[in-house]
């Protein structure tokens, strides 16, 4: 896969208008899948493209301080239920989280599948929502919402490394002054801005995991 200008020649730079390229460079992609293994507990994360104020955003959740991983930055999802592929959880957790409703046609792609210290076998689902849809938070589930332009992943210093125990690196993709991501989540949207937005080989599934995301 060669790298490609990062943004479509006309402004401003909407998910419509790239559409095409991130469903062309998904499906060229070379997926890595993992097993589902006896212990990993499945689960599906919507890495959710809007459009708000002409402007190509990702949705961003911070949790609620309560039930599992409390008040932690994320991206929509959650577990898949019996019955449910990767894609329909991905769907059904954002409609239940966010109020977003989306059809399978509104998926471009997958991403690589992580697997999690904690045991989780995550599966990333790249979303484009239709232009007049806004969220609207589940409160039993979310405490706020964050849109962040998509410009943003591809700045200078994102993402930035630390190092981390035995000598790993640990990424921190700094979205916001106040909004730091660190892998799972912001290992998928490095690969995501890498591989969709940039046209670029990335694979993240050997990046380790701070401490504090690994209950």
């Amino acid at each position: 896969m060669t790298a490609a200008a990062a943004r479509p020649a006309a402004a401003p730079w909407e998910v419509e208008s790239y559409r095409e390229v991130i469903c062309a460079r998904l499906a060229a992609w070379n997926r890595s899948s993992a097993q589902p293994e006896p212990g990993l507990r499945r689960a599906a994360v919507a890495v959710t493209l809007i459009d708000r104020n002409r402007a190509a955003q990702v949705l961003i959740v911070k949790r609620v301080k309560r039930g599992l991983n409390p008040g932690q930055w994320a991206l929509p999802g959650g577990r898949v239920d019996a019955g449910e592929d990767s894609v329909t959880a991905a769907l059904r957790e954002l409609r239940e989280e966010t109020g977003m409703e989306a059809p399978p046609a509104d998926v471009l792609g997958l991403l690589d599948d992580f697997v999690t210290t904690s045991g989780h076998l995550i599966t990333p689902v790249v979303v484009a929502i239709a232009a007049n849809q806004s969220p609207r938070r589940n409160t039993a589930e979310i405490a706020s919402l964050h849109p962040i332009p998509l410009t943003r992943l591809l700045e200078p210093g994102v993402p930035r490394w630390r190092q981390g125990p035995g000598n790993s690196r640990l990424l921190q993709l700094p979205l916001r002054h106040d909004l730091i991501m660190h892998a799972p989540t912001g290992a998928i949207l490095w690969q995501f801005a890498e591989v969709a937005l940039r046209g670029r080989d990335c694979r993240v599934s050997h990046l380790t995991e701070p401490t504090f995301t690994t209950h």
